[in-house]
């Protein structure tokens, strides 16, 4: 099978190749997925560098989420057959024509998806299910303050914060992002091209969860844009990961700091997170309220064009790999 290699084992974005492997089999309680899409990720960028290395027992390939038909199934495999039309989550081996991937971690594509749209969900929602919805707890009527907005984080944040009922303010650099993040459905859209927020949430009421992936650059002003109570989930630091934080901040306003990673997580909580993504975030999908943005795509062969095209940061939604 065709695969992505990364000559030389780390490098810039010039150092994805065309290689060939094996097409691997499916073991007990896998499948074997022919791989039509597959998303594109920071974190992928992140190992291609040779700052982010997969877990144990994960391929070398990249890749973290898929879709397309599955191909075979190994013994114990009952919920799935050869044809089905698929998405998934992956610890790698996603740029390649085939992958391996556990079978519970798999999800049928939703009515109306084609195989691109399909190839933008599984990180995306994996992430903001569990930070926002499980460690940030968010609820109705509440508000969600998210950095980063027009990412495929930001852009599925804003719509399933939307979709379960809670008030989104989005910020994101440059006037064309903050106009694309309200078009997506953010009630408040600022341009944060100067690093400055808080005085624009603050006027918005606050916010009862920040979904932060900027990290140490934005450490005080996420603080002081909490309501009482509020949770504070960092999942990336684009700006670094030293902060200074106030603890009595945290004591006053019964606030909580939290953050996460979805790669290294065992294969029975994926598993989990699987079963709650599918009967909480599917029918979201399935009557409209969140639908995948996929900026643009590239062949397979094209994986240097489009991590350059992903790094570069003009896009609003998701990159993705045609296979």
């Amino acid at each position: 099978m065709r695969v992505i290699e990364i000559e030389g084992g780390k490098g810039a974005a010039e150092a994805l190749v065309i290689g060939e492997r094996s097409t691997p089999e499916p073991g007990p309680g896998q499948v074997l997925i022919r791989v039509r899409a597959a998303g594109i990720n920071r974190p992928d960028i992140l190992q291609r560098k040779g700052l982010y290395p997969p877990p144990p027992g994960a391929p070398d390939i990249l890749g973290l989420e898929v879709a397309g038909e599955v191909e075979t199934v190994g013994a114990d495999v009952n919920r799935w057959r050869p044809g089905d039309r698929v998405c998934a989550l992956l610890g790698g081996g996603g740029y390649a024509e085939y992958a391996v991937v556990d079978a519970r971690h798999v999800l049928p594509i939703p009515a109306g998806l084609d195989f691109i749209q399909a190839a933008a969900l599984p990180e995306t929602a994996f992430t903001v299910f569990t930070n926002v919805f499980e460690d940030g707890r968010l609820a109705t009527g509440e508000t969600l303050l998210v950095h980063g907005a027009t990412s495929g984080i930001g852009v599925m944040a804003i719509q399933a914060a939307r979709g379960a009922g809670a008030r989104v303010i989005a910020t994101s650099r440059g006037a064309d992002k903050a106009k694309a993040a309200a078009a997506l459905g953010a009630d408040v859209s600022i341009d944060a091209s100067d690093g400055q927020f808080l005085q624009a949430v603050q006027d918005a009421g606050g916010a009862d969860v920040v979904l932060d992936m900027v990290g140490a650059a934005y450490a005080q002003q996420n603080l002081q844009a909490l309501k009482p109570g509020g949770r504070w989930v960092v999942i990336a630091f684009q700006s670094g990961n030293m902060a200074e934080v106030d603890l009595s901040r945290l004591m006053r306003g019964r606030l909580t700091l939290t953050g996460s990673t979805l790669r290294g997580r065992n294969a029975d909580e994926k598993a989990r997170l699987a079963e709650a993504v599918e009967t909480t975030l599917w029918p979201w999908i399935a009557d409209g309220r969140v639908r995948p943005v996929v900026d643009r795509v590239f062949p397979l062969e094209a994986a240097s064009e489009a991590h350059s095209f992903l790094e570069a940061g003009a896009h609003t939604g998701k990159v993705v790999l045609a296979v």
